[in-house]
């Protein structure tokens, strides 16, 4: 049975994104663009905290890997509200860009739930830089208005990083946690070792 005492340091900066989520939605809807602005940046800050933290304090797990991700995902979530709510004219203009790379993401959702029974948490270099740029552009949009050079390159990033989840999704026959990308994945003895094994009691 979990307790409060099973999480650590790095586990509570992620759950502040899942629990700020929510209000950070009812702020959006409420109309308040500054302080819903400002409490958007605070969750994504914890965002570049937490995974600094774990490393850096060797309390990595397959649990934390798992909340950040939720807890990413959450604030995407609400920040993309927060543009519809805040800046529709400019979700309308672009929304068939905007479909391509969150097509792409359900469609890598389903198959994570079809194989794994759950989201990943590869959190790959390019996953990485495709999130800081979201949160960049998203709050760039918010506070000063739309940067499109960063939009399209966000798209892009978005795009490439997606579709590299769904290689990765059918490299791995098993879930697992921390992959740099697609190229040292080729290389990961956690995967070559399921592998071996497989090709041992094959027939």
């Amino acid at each position: 049975m979990l307790t409060f005492k099973n999480y650590n340091i790095a586990d509570w900066f992620s759950f502040y994104r899942v629990f700020a989520a929510p209000f950070l939605i009812i702020i959006a809807f409420l109309g308040e663009r500054e302080l819903f602005s400002w409490l958007l940046l605070l969750s994504y800050s914890t965002d570049m905290i937490d995974g600094q933290l774990a490393r850096r304090l060797k309390i990595t797990s397959e649990r934390g890997s798992q909340l950040d991700s939720f807890g990413d995902q959450l604030t995407l979530l609400a920040g993309l509200i927060g543009l519809l709510l805040f800046e529709p004219n400019f979700i309308i203009d672009h929304y068939l860009w905007i479909l391509v790379p969150l097509g792409l993401y359900l469609i890598q959702m389903i198959i994570a739930f079809v194989k794994y029974g759950k989201t990943t948490a590869f959190h790959t270099y390019l996953a990485k830089l495709s999130a800081l740029t979201q949160g960049v552009f998203i709050l760039w949009l918010l506070f000063f208005g739309p940067v499109y050079w960063l939009f399209y390159f966000m798209i892009f990033l978005g795009t490439i990083e997606t579709i590299e989840e769904i290689l990765l999704i059918f490299l791995y026959p098993q879930w697992v946690a921390g992959v740099k990308g697609y190229i040292w994945a080729l290389r990961d003895q956690r995967r070559l070792k399921k592998e071996s094994i497989a090709k041992k009691n094959s027939p």
